[in-house]
């Protein structure tokens, strides 16, 4: 009986194949789609996903596939990446790249030097989306289990941030590897957030799939008595069933561990050296590195590597000597079973090949990989100097979570190398501050506070007062960050601290960032640390520490003193600092510039100042702090403009910076206040993450208050009046409600909202009380003053002061809020007006009703003709006061004006927008008085192209794309993205909302 060790027809995954089928098919349509694979070791994930690839064959689809290396966390960043581009090259040659040679040089080293000097990781991430991006492709990444983290940011910015509509992303992991710590359990619960985003779970074969499997394996039918023994031992694992019908039935060992090493004992015994050594390089290796540490002559080496190929144990995967194990878990079997001595000496000689000849590895892994198997070897020596090398790298790969586990197994080894201090040439504190800086750079803040605490209690702080200064103040930053406490005391004490320590650059620039750090917590005490900062820098006559003061004094007056009165100190910092090249200070200020002109209603130059500081931001590695508050400052304006689709992808460039604890919330916040004012089912999550946040025992003032107006705004989404009312209620008893009128003005205007829509007379007078007492100083605070009497006190003129002061201001979507509200007050004016003239006038037809009896019973046949002219009509009196009616009718009208007007100016506002909410209560009002309200000729021009306008017709015909391509002589493919890209512009989920909305907006229209 032949036995063949690896079926090649797929059993039991028709639903599967169809799963990942139908997912093509969305990204054919310029949908984004991803796939996550997930199931135990051997229950087919792979062999899936070759049949998928299979069936592609003839496609005009292109494949790229890459894996992950079990090199833990530290290990190799970017590795499948890197493999799937080196297919790509491969196939196609270096022009494939399209240009991006030296950006993807970081992952392919043997394209050459990458650029000089320090670089954004993200425009590496630009690069790799901007490749897969220009056609059809499918991405496979195998073993996500053992992704490193770089990898892991990679993935998630092409699914959440780049969305490439034509790529299919397959991913593949053990779920049995995930255990409660496991860094790809909070990675797949994020991802499963992302529309477009599926999981796969595989499950194991039933018995009827085990039969139908050994079936193809022993080229016989099985017997049942065989069928129940592999099932109840396999328990339905297509890799377990494969390896009981590749061993002899009587001879399979009970325990997984002898099943998968019963069939490595049969080779000859020089064929299990070699695969002893093959398991200790890892998954994949090389022919000449498994040669070197072999240490067997070429002939004896192929002999032994042929007999396992025919094993079926590995295979080779490409030409130029490369092998991969069949199954990893064969690998790990193997390896695992090495002795303790083996296993130490074949790591070690894998470390000493590699490091003589780092070519035997793919360029840029041998750092990794030499870290990797001293510390395997258990040479705590060399594994000490080779990780701190690794992690240099990684750094300099922007692979900051790599840099960081790697800086942590440095310090565990630290106290296990007597000589580390010299072998290292840095003393224990340093290392401590450089893993510090390494784990904030990674996102791990919780980290980070730990080793800074470490440091602190390892250094003698009287002793090095700056030190202990610059630890304090990065503490009460990250604790600040984190939510945990305002960082009050540490800044006390690193003030205390830096009083003593010498006078110089250095002093004066912690001074300085403490000073920023005091002005949300003591804004008087900011100014007076920025002022002492001032002095010493005058003092010393060094210009680039005084801008540094100056910028910081700048920070601690905001919300103290008027905009207008500090923007001009500020602008003239933001100026010395550009002059004197200090771009920390420079990006600092514009922060604190832009957020003066937003104040002030100057939106236009708030966006630019913001938008200035960015690439200066990046260059200086300040992206993920400064540089996401640049981001949402710019956002922020952009939203007032009405600019969203800029704003959102500003907010957007700030999410793929994935900034740490709190310094997520700006971006968090905004995009959510965007994504629930057009209506978009995401914006729940994204509401939910900031929301989450005021669970924190610490929030920045403007951060509360701002996410207790979020959730206000949130919760009208709610059908029950109640539910916003408490929400409204909440943010009123904030005990610091109005410490920056700015965000509290918002907050009013929708507690009064929420207290008109429940009609509760308590929630109202708390707004007006508050309202009351609070100044209005800015245009936006002006006018949401005005939307706050409009809602208490409602009618036509305080409405239309609204309107006015929103006009004043700028801001686009709240003018078109205060117009609907305006349309409301114009519609009930009409109809109380008309409601008076009406009763006056009856009141006038029963008074000569009345004359006209009383003069019939006096006399019944005098005046005659008299009485015909009265019957004929009304009489003088009743005239007069119709007339006088009618005047009084259309007087007010005439004051009123049309709400027509109003509702059609507020629709063109909120479709521009993508306001879709807005747009369907403006539509629900138009019915509801009779008015018929579109966008304007030109709005819906500027909306969709005229061919997008045709198409579109057709769409709403209920014609298929294959019609609608032969109806306008243009192919299928293009009929196709002509309909994804009206989808997206009426930011809708699929053609038939595309065609409602469009019949609601008027885009039909001729």
């Amino acid at each position: 009986m032949t036995v063949h060790a690896h079926s090649e027809v797929l059993v039991g995954r028709e639903a599967d194949l169809a799963v990942l089928r139908d997912a093509l098919k969305q990204a054919r349509h310029a949908e984004p789609s991803t796939v996550l694979v997930g199931g135990e070791a051997g229950v087919g994930k792979t062999r899936l996903v070759e049949e998928f690839r299979r069936g592609l064959a003839g496609e005009p689809v292109r494949v790229l596939s890459g894996q992950c290396l079990e090199l833990g966390e530290e290990g190799l960043p970017f590795a499948p990446f890197a493999g799937a581009l080196r297919e790509l090259v491969r196939a196609e040659g270096p022009a494939a790249l399209d240009g991006h040679e030296r950006e993807l040089a970081r992952l392919l080293p043997e394209l050459g030097p990458p650029p000089e000097g320090e670089a954004r990781r993200g425009l590496l991430f630009e690069a790799v989306a901007a490749l897969l991006g220009r056609r059809p492709l499918v991405l496979v990444i195998e073993d996500l289990h053992w992704a490193d983290r770089s990898t892991r940011d990679l993935i998630l910015f092409l699914v959440r941030a780049a969305r490439l509509p034509q790529l299919l992303l397959i991913t593949t992991y053990r779920t049995d590897e995930l255990h409660r710590g496991h860094p790809l359990r909070p990675f797949l619960a994020e991802l499963d957030r992302v529309r477009g985003v599926q999981r796969l779970e595989l499950g194991r074969l039933d018995r009827e799939g085990t039969a139908e499997l050994l079936t193809h394996l022993l080229g016989t039918e099985p017997g049942a008595r065989v069928v129940d023994t592999v099932n109840e031992r396999a328990q339905g694992n297509p890799f377990f069933i494969e390896q009981f019908a590749g061993a002899a039935f009587d001879e399979i060992p009970a325990s997984l561990r002898d099943l998968l090493l019963s069939r490595v004992d049969q080779l000859p015994e020089p064929a299990q050296r070699v695969l002893r050594v093959a398991a200790v390089g890892g998954t994949r290796f090389g022919h000449e590195l498994l040669a070197r540490v072999a240490g067997l002559d070429e002939a004896a080496l192929e002999s032994a590597l042929r007999v396992i190929v025919a094993a079926q144990l590995v295979m080779v995967v490409d030409a130029d000597g490369g092998y991969e194990f069949r199954h990893a878990l064969v690998r790990e079997a193997v390896h695992d079973d090495l002795l303790p001595g083996e296993h130490a000496r074949l790591h070690a000689r894998y470390a000493r090949a590699v490091e003589a000849e780092p070519h035997l590895v793919a360029m840029g892994r041998a750092a990794a990989e030499i870290a990797h198997h001293w510390h395997a070897a258990h040479d705590h020596p060399r594994a000490l100097i080779t990780a701190k090398i690794a992690a240099d790298e990684a750094g300099r790969r922007f692979a900051y979570g790599e840099q960081a586990s790697l800086l942590d197994r440095v310090l565990r080894l630290w106290e296990d190398v007597p000589d580390a201090r010299t072998l290292l040439g840095i003393d224990h504190l340093d290392l401590l501050e450089e893993s510090a800086l390494a784990a904030i750079d990674s996102g791990e803040h919780m980290r980070a506070l730990t080793l800074t605490r470490a440091a602190l209690g390892d250094l003698d702080a009287e002793a090095e007062p700056l030190r202990a200064g610059r630890l304090l103040v990065r503490r009460a930053k990250l604790l600040r960050t984190a939510g945990k406490s305002n960082g009050e005391a540490e800044c006390n004490e690193a003030f205390r601290l830096l009083s003593m320590a010498p006078r110089g650059a250095g002093r004066v620039r912690l001074l300085a960032d403490l000073a920023h750090q005091l002005a949300g917590i003591d804004a008087d005490r900011a100014a007076e640390v920025a002022r002492v900062a001032m002095a010493d820098a005058t003092e010393q006559g060094d210009l680039a520490a005084l801008v540094t003061a100056e910028v910081a004094f700048g920070a601690s007056c905001t919300g103290r003193i008027l905009a207008a009165d500090t923007l001009p100190v500020m602008r003239d910092a933001v100026a010395r600092a550009r002059t004197a090249g200090d771009l920390a200070a420079f990006t600092h200020g514009l922060v604190n510039v832009s957020d003066a002109l937003f104040e002030l209603g100057r939106y236009d130059e708030s966006a630019a100042a913001a938008a200035e500081g960015l690439p200066d931001a990046g260059r200086i590695g300040v992206s993920r702090t400064t540089g996401v508050y640049l981001l949402a400052n710019h956002a922020e304006a952009l939203i007032a403009l009405g600019r969203w689709d800029e704003a959102d992808a500003r907010l957007a460039e700030a999410a793929r910076l994935d900034p740490p604890e709190t310094l997520a919330l700006p971006w968090l916040r905004l995009r959510a206040r965007i994504r629930l004012a057009r209506g978009r089912e995401d914006a729940d999550s994204l509401v939910s993450r900031s929301v989450d946040f005021l669970r924190r025992p610490y929030l920045s003032n403007e951060s509360r208050l701002a996410t207790l107006d979020l959730r206000i705004l949130a919760a009208f989404d709610d059908p029950d009046p109640a539910v916003a009312l408490d929400a409204a209620r909440a943010a009123l008893a904030e005990p610091k409600l109005t410490v920056r009128p700015r965000y509290c003005w918002s907050i009013l205007a929708h507690a009064a909202r929420a207290a008109t829509r429940a009609a509760d007379p308590a929630v109202a007078e708390s707004v007006a009380a508050v309202a009351a007492e609070l100044p209005q100083r800015y245009p936006a605070e002006m006018a949401f003053a005005a939307h706050v009497r409009a809602f208490l006190e409602g009618g036509e003129p305080r409405w239309r002061e609204a309107v006015e002061a929103w006009r004043a201001d700028g801001h686009r979507y709240e003018l078109a809020c205060a117009l609907l509200g305006l349309a409301e007050a114009q519609a009930a004016a009409r109809t109380a007006t008309r409601s008076d003239a009406a009763v006056r006038s009856e009141a006038a037809v029963r008074s000569e009703a009345a004359v006209r009896s009383e003069a019939a019973v006096r006399s019944d046949t005098a005046g005659r003709s008299d009485a015909a002219v009265r019957s004929a009509g009304l009489s003088d009196a009743t005239a007069a006061a119709r007339g006088e009616a009618g005047v009084v009718t259309r007087g007010a009208v005439e004051r009123s004006s049309d709400p027509a007007e109003s509702i059609a100016e507020a629709v063109a506002v909120a479709a521009a927008l993508g306001a879709a909410p807005l747009v369907e209560a403006a539509d629900t009002l138009s019915r509801r008085l009779g008015i018929r309200a579109s966008a304007p000729a030109a709005e819906r021009d500027e909306l969709l192209t005229a061919r997008e306008r045709e198409v579109l017709r057709l769409v709403a015909e209920g014609h298929s794309n294959s019609r609608i391509a032969a109806d306008l002589f243009i192919s299928p493919k293009t009929a196709s993205v002509h309909v994804s890209r009206i989808i997206a512009k009426l930011e809708v989920t699929n053609r038939g909302e595309a065609a409602a909305v469009a019949r609601r907006l008027g885009l039909l229209d001729d």
